[in-house]
């Protein structure tokens, strides 16, 4: 991350949800929800494939989880939760809970006063319909946890959210696009306010001792804005949470998934100091040879190993050819960790993504 050439290339990869809960084989409502069980379990994770850090991905867990439950029962799928504020969740073995009540009424931007913005980040909007709620008092009691465990021998990574995924969490993705179009200085308005929230939260993180902060920023690729779009409407607001946490000698990166290779200077222009995903073809469109020639001593790179069509449907020999292709690209220069483009796959076998440490240690 300091854009230096290491002993070895490291290794670290973002996994899915799904992917956790398989190798992990816990109940997945006490992964989700209990800070003992989240943390003892990216642990494990990271034992197993030999990663040189950890991402923790959800703080705030409430240690008192299990009293708000109303009834649980376990199902085909996983565990279906009923809790006392009237939720409903299925929890499967194999995804992100999937929620079963009815989404409350979306806001108006035109009827939102700053009023009725929040005072403070209290939930991660983890995907459409699905948050998960900061206990005031325990954010980042996971991140001590794991900390406590690993010891400084190993990277630790937080993640925060882009103020763009708050907006669209809030909205609604179709309406928050529209708002974008016929509602552009009032949507600017809302961005900053949650960037605010968002730099505040992420400054705290870097009181916790973590190596680096990921923003995580799905929806910020050419499938959903153009770069005009990006310039306007993420890229300022990225920019102060970046700016904040590299005045704290901390590093952060941003994770934006499918076709950016039309915004990738512009990525680091907002003072991140690395990218990761850089999706390749044909999740998305970056040649790792060309991405690193564009970015090379601007901010580091962590990808690009396609999660589905190599490490997923590819035979151990493509794997390692595509590892190693990767590696001899990406270490030229430094500044390269060996990763997953995105997220690994569900159903990616456990000794097919081990071989990514075999790859590292045999030519990184």
């Amino acid at each position: 991350m300091d854009l230096g050439t290491p002993d070895r290339v490291p290794l670290m990869c973002q996994l899915s949800i799904g992917h956790m809960l398989l190798q992990l084989g816990v109940s997945p409502v006490e992964f989700w929800h209990d800070p003992h069980v989240f943390a003892s379990g990216l642990i494990r994770i990271r034992e197993i494939y030999g990663f040189d850090g950890v991402l923790v991905s959800l703080h705030g867990h409430d240690p008192d989880w299990a009293s708000r439950i109303r009834q649980r029962k376990k199902t085909a799928d996983g565990e279906e939760v009923g809790w006392k504020d009237g939720t409903r969740l299925l929890y499967l073995h194999d995804d992100m809970p999937q929620p079963m009540s009815e989404e409350p009424p979306r806001p108006s931007i035109g009827t939102v006063a700053e009023a009725d913005l929040p005072s403070t980040i209290e939930y991660i909007p983890v995907s459409q319909g699905l948050r998960f709620n900061i206990h005031p008092d325990h954010k980042f009691d996971v991140l001590h946890r794991v900390r406590e465990r690993v010891g400084t021998e190993y990277s630790l990574h937080g993640e925060v959210t882009s103020p763009f995924d708050y907006f669209l969490d809030l909205f609604g993705h179709q309406e928050g696009l529209l708002n974008l179009i016929n509602e552009p200085e009032q949507s600017k308005r809302v961005l900053r306010h949650f960037g605010g929230l968002i730099k505040e939260l992420a400054l705290e993180m870097c009181d916790q001792g973590v190596d680096a902060i990921k923003i995580s920023s799905p929806f910020a690729g050419a499938g959903f804005i153009s770069p005009k779009f990006y310039r306007e409407f993420v890229l300022p607001f990225e920019a102060e949470i970046a700016r904040a946490v590299r005045g704290r000698n901390v590093h952060i990166y941003t994770h934006t998934c499918g076709d950016i290779s039309d915004r990738l200077e512009m990525m680091l222009d907002t003072g991140v100091s690395g990218i990761e995903c850089l999706d390749p073809p044909p999740l998305g469109n970056v040649e790792l040879d060309d991405a690193k020639r564009r970015l090379q001593g601007r901010g580091f790179i962590k990808g690009n190993i396609d999660s589905v069509n190599t490490l997923l449907t590819g035979s151990e020999e493509d794997i390692l050819r595509d590892a190693r292709r990767r590696i001899e690209i990406g270490k030229e220069g430094g500044g390269f960790i060996l990763s997953t483009a995105c997220s690994v796959a569900p159903r990616v076998e456990r000794e097919k993504l081990r071989l990514l440490r075999e790859a590292v240690e045999r030519w990184g």
